[in-house]
């Protein structure tokens, strides 16, 4: 459910806003409804070489774990500009082959969304532009590799691990994504 056009902004924050509006229940009675606004953002999962890139990343928030790349979609920018954007900062890496994978929308109670992008044929174009607050390596791996990876629990894109925990279930699934990952390669 998005935000309704009545909610009012109750709180401003760097990162969340919080939003409410008095709701109608079915016996006609009214409470306040609440829901966070935040900046959608963006995973990529680049090949290189014929292989998957991840970073192995340490935020001062979060312990060293592997995750995909990607960020923030900053105000005025659309998503596919901000995985561009993320990629070629937190990996230094370029592609003129981009495919949406997925949007999920992890929260009822939070106006966010993550946009999944698949790079293929990504070029090193630049060195790593990191934020103050990220300790970004770089981590080639096979597809299998990525798979057990993304498997074992050492990373923080929940969404996408349910997604290849499902398609482990269903081995054609899984075909189907690795050849999404390698098409025209």
């Amino acid at each position: 459910m998005k935000i309704p056009p009545q909610a009012k902004r109750v709180f401003k924050g760097v990162i969340f806003d919080v939003y409410q509006w008095e709701q109608e229940m079915f016996d006609g009675s009214k409470v306040i409804f609440e829901k966070i606004k935040r900046p959608y953002t963006v995973e990529v999962i680049p090949v290189y070489e014929g292989k998957i890139l991840v970073a192995l990343q340490e935020q001062p928030t979060r312990p060293l774990s592997y995750s995909l790349f990607g960020g923030r979609v900053d105000e005025g920018e659309d998503e596919l500009s901000a995985a561009k954007r993320e990629l070629l900062e937190e990996a230094g890496l370029a592609s003129e082959d981009w495919e949406l994978f997925k949007i999920d929308d992890p929260s009822s109670k939070i106006d966010w969304k993550v946009y999944y992008f698949i790079a293929r044929n990504c070029k090193k174009t630049a060195e790593q532009k990191l934020d103050a607050g990220e300790k970004i390596q770089i981590k080639t791996m096979s597809f299998d590799e990525f798979i057990n990876l993304m498997s074992s629990g050492e990373t923080h894109d929940n969404q996408l691990v349910a997604d290849i925990l499902r398609m482990k279930l269903e081995p054609s699934k899984l075909e189907e994504f690795k050849k999404k990952l390698f098409k025209n390669i």
